[in-house]
């Protein structure tokens, strides 16, 4: 059996778990970016693929290996994934759902706290000599507390929740949208409650993101979603670029539509360096948190999902169902 990585290497081979199956599948890793016909001369006969959760599977891929029976994205998201050509071939497609809750919270926590206290441009200002002045500003124009502001949530799945159980200890006024409501019990237990998405964009302070990229997400917050938000209101991205017209949020930046924008993830990737969040004037430039999509991939994550992955592949090779299917 041959298990097709299109990914990195070296962090496939740090993470391999300590179970029977990795002595049982020869390992085939080449780079993302790698195009089909270069992974079909040297791994056509694939019987599983794991994929970095940015890099395309294809339909040529999927339908040119006849041995194919599983696509694993390495993390969450598997919109890179043809999920149509794997149904027409009857082969699974799984991801690591939620394995990254705990990390991506974290990460959605720091975003809020760095736009709230303009903890880029302090940093800046410190290193330039103006320390007391720009603290002197900072008291005058006010700095807001994490637990005096409302957070709304945009979807609310494990990472969402798990930021909602992370910010209860601040005290902070929580609610979420999605498609349905969740049970009573649930939202007591934690501490929020469901909210129309127009209202929620209106009346929150921070406005969290957390859905999948699909038809209906895409985009989604454009110039309308970002001028029904509040002047001084924070928006935080953590989940995926293409949820975001990026155009707008520049301009939404660069006019004080919003007053802060938090983003681990951008869209396109790699992230050029002539991105409209990336070319935005100095005076606008640091009211943007950016990191490098770094939410999800601590160690502890990737020791979570490399394991995940290799059980379903031992899964499938005894002829089970495995578990996390997304199609």
């Amino acid at each position: 059996m041959l298990l097709l990585v299109i990914g990195d290497e070296a962090r496939t081979r740090k993470y391999l778990p300590d179970l029977p199956i990795v002595g049982e599948v020869e390992l085939k890793v080449v780079p993302r970016g790698t195009d089909d016909d270069a992974i079909l001369a040297q791994a056509g006969d694939a019987d599983f693929i794991l994929a970095d959760a940015i890099s395309p599977v294809s339909a040529k891929l999927i339908s040119s290996m006849p041995n194919l029976k599983l696509v694993h994205s390495e993390g969450v998201a598997y919109n890179a994934i043809d999920l149509d050509a794997a149904r027409e071939r009857g082969v699974h497609v799984c991801n690591n759902a939620g394995v990254n809750a705990g990390a991506v919270a974290e990460q959605t926590v720091l975003l809020m706290l760095a736009c709230l206290r303009d903890a880029v441009a302090g940093d800046a200002a410190v290193r330039a000599g103006r320390q007391i002045q720009t603290k002197e500003r900072m008291m005058v124009e006010g700095i807001r507390e994490l637990g005096d502001c409302k957070v709304g949530f945009v979807g609310f799945g494990a990472i969402a929740q798990a930021t909602a159980e992370r910010l209860a200890r601040w005290g902070c006024e929580m609610v979420y949208n999605k498609r349905a409501p969740l049970p009573p019990e649930d939202e007591e237990r934690l501490n929020v409650r469901f909210e129309e998405l127009d209202r929620l964009a209106a009346t929150c302070d921070i406005v969290s993101l957390h859905v999948p990229v699909t038809d209906a997400t895409r985009g989604m917050v454009d110039d309308a979603f970002l001028a029904r938000m509040k002047s001084d209101a924070v928006l935080v991205n953590t989940a995926r670029g293409e949820i975001v017209d990026q155009e707008a949020l520049a301009r939404a930046i660069a006019n004080g539509v919003i007053g802060a924008a938090g983003c681990d993830t951008l869209y396109p990737e790699p992230v050029p360096a002539d991105h409209p969040l990336l070319t935005l004037p100095p005076e606008a430039a640091c009211r943007v948190v950016l990191s490098p999509h770094i939410g999800g991939v601590t160690e502890g994550m990737f020791h979570r999902a490399h394991r995940a992955v290799w059980e379903n592949v031992a899964r499938v090779a005894a002829g089970e169902r495995p578990v996390n299917v997304v199609s």
